[in-house]
């Protein structure tokens, strides 16, 4: 059984699609594009596939992670431009690679994200980062569904600062004729998991920051944290680079796949 993992895209006016709106369109894909999928057992066998970490609905994603197997090996770049071609545009497949190492979801432990602050000047935003970054602890509130909880969103952020330049993300359906601060944002996955709408709302705590229009939130990347470059490192990395090191597979000769029988002497 070969397992193939990719990484997908969630832009524009799709990042208002539900996960479970994602798996649909993603199960097609899986048909039109004739994908040999391996099944689960059972009385309604699915298709094996892994999500990872999917971003909250409502935020876009350049970063999301999934793992499918197949009963059938098949070229991970061509299976990739099959998928995509099979996908509505914005939900886009941009890599795939084999998969040759366990454990993707736990690579999987912290997040780049970019806070697009319409109507809000840059100063302003930075001024506000500077205090969520020095303040020890952040406290806000997240409804759940056994109710209103209270945890430190300060914790699990590694960094909050204004960013530099043009954003990284394409989001061309929101106004350009305001001002706009632009903050980027490191996160580790922790439990509870802190979004970027919680440390949105601890910015509205310790610096009084209330955008007036919802922001606009796109994941660029998601990955182990490295401590010593405070960069976010591409999960498929260690599958590459375990398929470069693996030697080419032999083709077997069609002589040698049997013994010939001899004559009689």
């Amino acid at each position: 059984m070969q397992r193939i993992r990719l990484r997908y895209t969630k832009r524009g006016r799709l990042r208002f699609t539900s996960h479970r709106d994602f798996q649909r369109a993603f199960e097609r894909a899986l048909r039109r594009a004739e994908v040999p999928m391996a099944y689960s057992a059972g009385f309604t066998p699915h298709p094996k596939v892994s999500y990872a970490n999917a971003a909250p609905t409502g935020t876009g994603s350049e970063a999301e992670y999934l793992e499918i197997a197949l009963t059938a090996p098949r070229d991970p770049d061509k299976l990739r431009e099959l998928l995509d071609e099979s996908m509505p545009a914005g939900l886009d497949i941009v890599d795939a690679v084999e998969s040759r190492t366990s454990g993707l979801a736990d690579r999987l432990t912290a997040s780049v994200w970019e806070l697009r602050l319409v109507g809000v000047e840059p100063a302003e935003a930075e001024r506000a980062a500077a205090l969520f970054a020095a303040a020890d602890k952040v406290e806000v509130q997240r409804r759940t569904k056994s109710g209103m909880r209270t945890f430190d969103a300060r914790e699990a952020v590694v960094s909050l600062a204004l960013a530099d330049g043009e954003p990284a993300a394409d989001d061309t359906d929101r106004p350009t004729d305001k001002p706009c601060a632009i903050l980027r944002l490191v996160v580790r996955h922790v439990t509870p998991a802190v979004r970027p709408d919680d440390v949105l709302s601890g910015l509205r705590a310790v610096a009084d920051l209330a955008p007036p229009v919802p922001a606009a939130v796109t994941r660029l990347a998601q990955g182990l944290f490295d401590e010593e470059t405070g960069t976010v490192t591409d999960p498929l990395a260690p599958d590459r680079e375990a398929d470069t090191a693996a030697p080419p597979t032999a083709a077997v000769p069609a002589a040698a796949k049997a013994p010939v029988p001899e004559g009689p002497r």
